[in-house]
């Protein structure tokens, strides 16, 4: 049986039976959309393989551990892993305080450069946890736009290539999201600071 004409999960069950050709055409499928979604945004060639392998390791760990389950298309699914693997990767950048290196210690500039305290951090780990939560519950199509509009701060012309529809209707399913988002929050009371 050809692997290419099979669905993506076809694919994954008979990678899973322990045929390798399988995940070869599964990832050969996506290989591409995925590359570009991720160099659109980080818009550096080297961090963007970097994503990209570390999606697919992900991917293939999780499938061989049988940890994978259906809810919804695969490709959003790799989409969301990369997403998250490049959140990590800024948010570890950004923990890494930046020095001149003029050679003079400053103690207030490492004082500075000091995170938010423990409170604070919580109280913004779990606003973000909230409206990630809320966020799913969008409808596919306006969830996508406003993930890429908000999060990975693409441009609506962008948004229109990547998803191939006008910039009229990614600004369409813009609004939608922010106006269901808002109902959303208001109904699973969520406080946004």
């Amino acid at each position: 049986m050809k692997t290419v004409k099979l669905t993506d999960n076809e694919l994954i069950a008979s990678y899973q039976s322990g045929n390798e050709q399988a995940l070869r055409t599964l990832i050969a499928r996506y290989e591409k959309r995925l590359f570009s979604y991720i160099m659109l945004s980080v818009k550096n060639k080297e961090l963007a393989e970097d994503i990209f392998q570390d999606t697919f390791i992900k991917v293939i760990n999780t499938i061989r551990s049988g940890n994978y389950h259906e809810e919804g298309k695969f490709f959003q699914w790799i989409m969301r892993i990369a997403n998250n693997l490049k959140i990590d990767y800024y948010r570890k950048v950004q923990r890494m305080p930046m020095f001149d290196s003029n050679g003079e210690f400053d103690i207030f500039e490492v004082l500075s450069a000091q995170e938010d305290s423990v409170e604070q951090k919580l109280i913004r780990e779990q606003i973000y946890n909230d409206l990630q939560r809320v966020i799913e519950y969008l409808p596919e199509e306006q969830k996508e736009v406003l993930v890429m509009r908000i999060y990975q701060d693409y441009s609506f012309k962008e948004i229109s290539e990547f998803t191939g529809v006008s910039i009229n209707t990614a600004l369409g399913r813009m609004r939608y999201a922010l106006i269901n988002l808002r109902k959303l929050i208001a109904k699973n009371n969520v406080v946004i600071e």
